[in-house]
């Protein structure tokens, strides 16, 4: 079939794009390329996606609501997989609109790209960071998520709703993914595992937050992406069973489904840090600070319901994660 892949020069994805043209599946790829980290990295990784038969490319800003229509209208895509998005939780602080354009303007243009041209399904990207201060653990879809932490968060909860809007009134199939902490080779150079692998080879102390006694349920990539391209073939559809005197904010009367995706085996960061020297050959120097404003102390995810939906729950040890990082690290960057 025919698929868009929003963000498909970031690392979710790339990995996602790679899985369906495996597969067989037409992909039309589509990201704006912006600077938030390496540009050169986002270039490699759809270099490894170009020369890929049933592959295209088109670079493009999901903000732009006239672009994306006549993309939309152009392209007919038969399922959306959208990934693209303004990420990172900190940065939110230091340039709130770059959230607002992205992540609410943008996801938008793409419901009204899907409604307005037959779309089948849309898988989104959501996140476990909607949690908030919600301390329940572990997390389930059932859960309220109603005080998020960071503008990051409150988008994507704001994601969850605009979707359920479209699904309601356009009966739109649409499908929520709340990833956790997503690691792998080819990530991003703004999270935590590749920045200490960064400073650790080059004998740089590296910054562990909340003294390193936080955790979080670090989630391999390529069990990510089994859960969304299996998620993907399953497209929502209503709840038989929706009690609307008793509603739960993961079903509906409307084709609509929220998913958590996770390891559902959250890892202190310290333990996170040890695995990683393992891997290395190196011990680090920590540099122990507190909590950072925005951040939560776990997470942790229920994934009963993917599990019960599409047969399948990640289970890739963080240590043989964290391995598979680090060999494609140092073969990456020739060290």
């Amino acid at each position: 079939m025919k698929i868009l892949v929003t963000g498909a020069a970031g690392f979710i994805g790339m990995h996602t794009a790679l899985a369906l043209l495996k597969r067989g599946d037409e992909v039309v790829g589509i990201d704006n390329m912006n600077d938030y980290y390496d540009v050169t990295l986002k270039q490699a990784r759809l270099a490894e996606l170009v020369d890929q038969p049933g592959f295209r490319f088109v670079r493009i800003d999901i903000s732009g609501r006239a672009l994306m229509a006549q993309l939309f209208a152009r392209e007919k895509p038969q399922r959306v997989v959208h990934l693209a998005a303004q990420a990172g939780v900190r940065y939110g602080a230091e340039n709130p609109a770059a959230y607002i354009d992205a992540n609410l303007v943008g996801f938008a243009n793409i419901l009204e790209g899907c409604r307005r041209n037959g779309v089948e399904h849309l898988v989104f990207a959501s996140s476990s960071s909607v949690y908030g201060s919600n301390a329940a653990m572990p997390f389930a879809e059932t859960q309220g998520a109603d005080h998020p932490l960071s503008l990051y968060a409150a988008s994507k909860k704001a994601n969850e709703m605009m979707a359920h809007a479209y699904a309601h009134l356009y009966h739109l199939p649409v499908t929520g993914m709340r990833f956790f902490t997503v690691y792998g080779p080819w990530g991003r150079p703004d999270m935590s595992l590749f920045l200490f692998t960064k400073k650790i080879l080059a004998g740089e102390p590296i910054d562990v937050y909340n003294n390193g006694f936080h955790a979080r349920d670090f989630t391999y990539i390529d069990d990510i992406v089994a859960g969304v391209v299996r998620t993907l073939d399953q497209a929502a559809v209503p709840d038989a069973a929706f009690d609307p005197l008793h509603p739960k904010p993961n079903t509906s009367s409307a084709p609509y489904r929220l998913y958590n995706i996770g390891n559902n085996q959250p890892v202190e960061l310290l333990y996170f840090i040890a695995c990683l020297e393992q891997a290395l050959g190196r011990t680090a120097v920590k540099k122990l600070l507190p909590l950072q404003p925005g951040d939560v102390e776990k997470t942790y995810a229920d994934v009963d319901s993917l599990a019960a939906a599409v047969g399948f729950r990640p289970n890739t040890p963080i240590e043989e994660g964290v391995r598979r990082f680090v060999a494609w690290y140092r073969n990456f960057y020739g060290l």
